[in-house]
């Protein structure tokens, strides 16, 4: 453990890798936890939520990111003068994104960015055909993501203009095993489309008895990091997490004491971390090791079962222990052939006390990776 700790000291952060699909020099970096869909009082969808409440809770769990993506419709696409300039909207601690969630009638599409950008822009194009949206998007030079796409107010635009897909939403995991099915379809058509999580809570409990409404008791079974969001990134800033999370470094948890998976890979078998999630590597036609870690595992009797989902298909499943959160796995990509291997981890849910009912809704469903990637095309 302590060999595999060492490395992980340095690991690789490949934004060169992900962009020419060959492995980069290993670089250090901070593991970062968020979430990435929340609503406040800026939402007329929501109760007794302001952002200082959000933000307040997520600085006492010890949260490291937020992306509070309120409703464009409901402001009129102005997210600037509403969200983004609440007096609350500020945080020594936490990294705040510029972020809001475009509510249209092809679906609802969440957009990150670690600058401020024009939401306004962006409302006023909800009906424009996706041919002229991708071309805005870079523009913009934001991050989007699909939501809930297989539930209510699914996601109808094209995945060629998405970064990333919320393949968790919400504690209710019943829910989301269809946009996994989503997910691998787009990664076995080529796109190297992220993962990520989002709670999409909307009601915070009420500071006095009598604001209780019928929907304050959400709260207790959803709310900030339910699920949570990873992100390995190369610096503790908004750019920092925005480029994590388009590259694919990072997974999901249940909750943020459910174990974070991490998953590597060894291309020579030399016992080094070549690769993490996310990165493109090219197959050589020879075996490649595959690492499996899980970290902050809180349970210390627990046994996780790891599901490793090779090309949409299980390839294997290891046990697991929080005594000894380790495994490792071989396979032979095949050569001049694209291929993908991402994980999936069930077992007991870890308590959080912050939101006591969340564990029953969440069933086993404990942890997803990000894939690592073999003769992508980059330029897909």
């Amino acid at each position: 453990m302590r060999k595999l700790n060492i490395m992980l000291g340095a690991m690789l952060l490949a934004s060169t890798a992900h962009a020419q699909g060959v492995s980069a020099p290993v670089e250090p970096g901070v593991w970062m936890k968020g979430d990435l869909h929340l609503h406040s009082r800026h939402s007329k969808d929501t109760t007794n939520n302001s952002v200082g409440k959000i933000i307040h809770f997520a600085e006492d769990e010890g949260f490291d990111f937020l992306g509070i993506t309120d409703h464009d419709n409901h402001v009129d696409g102005d997210t600037a003068h509403h969200t983004w300039a609440d007096p609350e909207w500020r945080s020594d601690r936490i990294v705040l994104l510029y972020a809001a969630e475009w509510t249209t009638e092809r679906g609802h599409v969440n957009v990150f960015s670690s600058h401020p950008y024009d939401q306004k822009l962006l409302r006023s194009m909800s009906d424009a055909r996706d041919v002229k949206l991708i071309p805005l998007r870079k523009g913009l030079g934001v991050h989007m993501s699909a939501n809930h796409p297989t539930n209510k107010d699914h996601y109808g635009f094209s995945f060629d203009m998405v970064d990333s897909i919320e393949v968790w939403n919400s504690s209710n995991w019943a829910k989301n095993p269809p946009a996994l099915l989503v997910w691998d379809d787009m990664l076995k058509s080529g796109r190297m489309i992220a993962g990520r999580g989002g709670s999409d809570s909307h009601h915070g409990w009420p500071d006095k008895p009598e604001d209780r409404g019928p929907l304050s008791g959400e709260r207790m079974a959803n709310y900030v990091g339910t699920p949570t969001t990873w992100v390995y990134a190369a610096k503790r800033d908004r750019q920092g997490v925005v480029d994590a999370l388009t590259h694919g470094h990072g997974s999901i948890s249940a909750n943020p004491r459910d174990p974070r998976v991490e998953f590597y890979a060894d291309l020579d078998g030399d016992g080094k971390i070549d690769a993490m999630m996310g990165d493109n590597l090219r197959a050589d036609g020879k075996p490649v090791t595959f690492r499996i870690r899980l970290s902050n595992a809180t349970i210390p009797w627990a046994q996780y079962q790891v599901r490793v989902v090779r090309n949409g298909e299980t390839f294997t499943t290891l046990p697991v222990n929080a005594s000894d959160p380790e495994a490792t796995f071989t396979d032979t990509p095949p050569l001049g052939k694209r291929s993908y291997y991402r994980l999936e981890v069930t077992g007991p849910q870890a308590d959080y006390p912050a939101v006591p009912m969340v564990a029953g809704r969440s069933d086993t469903m404990v942890a997803l990776s990000n894939p690592v990637y073999f003769n992508y095309d980059p330029s897909f």
